[in-house]
């Protein structure tokens, strides 16, 4: 599996520099080199819808093995789907919410650190959430094992939404916008104890095995987090 990792994060190099091209060189703070006005939130957000649509009228498996996080799609060499399944949905009712926080969010990290910044984000955020989700399943197989559980085994079950990449980009927003509360002569940081709720929300899906992928959720919030830790050291 370590190897199959590292032939993934090759190819998202590849993609990355694929897009450099696309984009072209721009300032890190810069907001006016920006054309058109919020391309690169648009073009993500025609992506989801895209491939959503695919989905409607595609074969069932192709969009299985194309489009969605599976252990038996990383064990046969589909690595692009670590990268893919943050662009499928099931239906209307989740690739909305997806698409909605996508434009609210995605388009103000975008006016205020260009569109490669975004679409780094986006991408690094689908990754890692992939990578958390698998190696979730992984532990949910071996322990079903250990446990001689009649259960289904659950490394079959698959996961894709644009969720992951999603977070990562809302938890940066968030620590990167602080609120501080003062309640006499306390001061309360406000950006935090969202971030904290975002991370609590998910650790209980976990516990529960809920059909939302907290795993792929915890993994995109480091990706946030991470990032603004680099962005405050000045390493971005």
């Amino acid at each position: 599996m370590l190897n199959g990792l590292m032939g993934c994060n090759k190819w998202v190099k590849q993609v990355v520099n694929k897009i450099k091209g696309v984009v072209g060189p721009r300032q890190l703070h810069s907001t006016r080199r920006l054309t058109p006005e919020n391309g690169a939130t648009k073009g993500l957000i025609l992506a989801n819808v895209a491939v959503y649509l695919l989905s409607k009228v595609a074969d069932t498996k192709f969009i299985r093995q194309n489009f969605t996080v599976l252990l038996d799609n990383f064990n046969s060499g589909r690595y692009h789907t670590m990268i893919t399944s943050a662009f499928s949905h099931k239906d209307f009712l989740h690739i909305l919410p997806n698409i909605i926080a996508l434009y609210s969010y995605g388009k103000r990290m975008e006016q205020r650190f260009g569109p490669e910044f975004l679409l780094k984000l986006y991408l690094a955020g689908a990754f890692t959430g992939s990578v958390s989700f698998l190696l979730h399943r992984v532990f949910l197989a071996l322990s079903s094992k250990d446990k001689q559980s009649c259960e289904s085994d659950r490394s079959k079950l698959a996961a894709y939404g644009a969720s992951d990449a999603v977070m990562a980009i809302l938890m940066l927003d968030t620590l990167l916008t602080p609120v501080n509360i003062s309640l006499g002569k306390f001061t309360i940081p406000a950006h935090a104890l969202l971030a904290g709720s975002y991370i609590w929300d998910d650790i209980q899906k976990l516990k529960e095995d809920n059909k939302i992928s907290g795993s792929a959720h915890l993994g995109g919030a480091a990706v946030g987090i991470i990032t603004w830790a680099w962005l405050r050291k000045g390493r971005l």
